[in-house]
């Protein structure tokens, strides 16, 4: 058999199999990025190969510079989802990363496939910070503040985020601050108080985040609360058994913890030592100092 059909049809049973296995898993929803649409339209090379430059194209697979056909396990991994690993790409340059980043953002702000969303929303919270931040956080959508500035986690448990990422010696600047949700999800007949987002509404808005850690490449993301966890790494355990537990998101470290806002309903002394706890660990993963101060926050006296 011809190895680029051959090729093919490993893919292709690869990727049956592991569709069939998410839909056991109740996934909807897949996420599939313009570079896995171009691998994916490429025909399967059958039959006897032509000779000269007709045969050179028809070989040479979208990206590809040799004209070698891609690995099968490259190929399937272009279908990685949430939680899994992700290819590696050469790294932008910082011009490009910027133009990139703008270019997504203006896409995000602009976007209407939750309609009931767009038409409800203030402004698109899109996301803040360093876009080379080694540390990303992840909440799970905006509130009423957030949708009024257009910018995540800036009512009050954004500020107790802000308190905590200052603890370990950094700023809001230095990390970069987003949600799952780019909108706040709509409460028709309520003047006041916040739902939480719905599946669908996640895995319709989760690309755009995708293409953010993408972009960032950070060294560690920290998944905010519950939800947060749910929508990046599907059914879970819940946030009390996970938390602290590294996992891994798009090939980077992630560490659960709770949502700020649950400190701010609950301010036990030992529900806040967990959550530092938390970030003690996210800072040893990315060779930060750590003072006796900073190890002794919250613990008794």
């Amino acid at each position: 058999m011809d190895p680029m059909a051959d090729a093919y049809e490993q893919l292709l049973d690869a990727t049956i199999q592991h569709l069939e296995d998410l839909k056991s898993r109740d996934v909807r929803h897949v996420a599939v990025s313009s570079e896995t649409l171009r691998a994916l339209s490429q025909p399967p090379a059958t039959g006897t190969p032509a000779s000269g430059p007709a045969r050179a194209e028809r070989q040479k697979p979208a990206g590809s510079e040799t004209g070698a056909p891609q690995p099968v396990a490259e190929q399937t991994a272009l279908l990685a989802l949430p939680g899994e690993t992700v290819p590696a790409s050469a790294p932008l340059d910082p011009q490009a990363k910027a133009a990139a980043f703008a270019a997504l953002r203006e896409r995000a702000l602009a976007c209407v496939k939750c309609p009931h969303l767009a038409s409800s929303r203030k402004n698109v919270a899109f996301g803040v910070g360093n876009i080379d931040a080694q540390l990303m956080f992840i909440g799970e959508a905006p509130g009423a503040d957030e949708d009024e500035q257009g910018e995540p986690f800036v009512g009050k448990a954004g500020q107790l985020l802000t308190k905590i990422i200052q603890a370990t010696g950094l700023t809001r600047a230095d990390v970069y601050i987003a949600n799952i949700l780019k909108c706040r999800p709509d409460t028709p007949g309520q003047s006041a108080g916040n739902r939480k987002p719905t599946s669908d509404e996640m895995a319709t808005c989760i690309p755009y985040l995708h293409e953010q850690i993408d972009l960032i490449r950070p060294r560690v993301i920290v998944a905010l609360g519950a939800t947060a966890v749910e929508g990046l790494l599907g059914k879970t355990l819940g946030i009390t058994k996970l938390r602290g537990t590294w996992k891994t998101y798009r090939g980077t470290p992630l560490m659960p913890t709770y949502h700020p806002a649950y400190l701010l309903r609950n301010q036990a002394m030992n529900e806040k030592r967990k959550v530092w706890e938390d970030l003690l660990a996210v800072m040893e993963k990315l060779e930060m100092p750590i003072t006796e101060k900073q190890r002794n926050y919250f613990l008794k006296g």
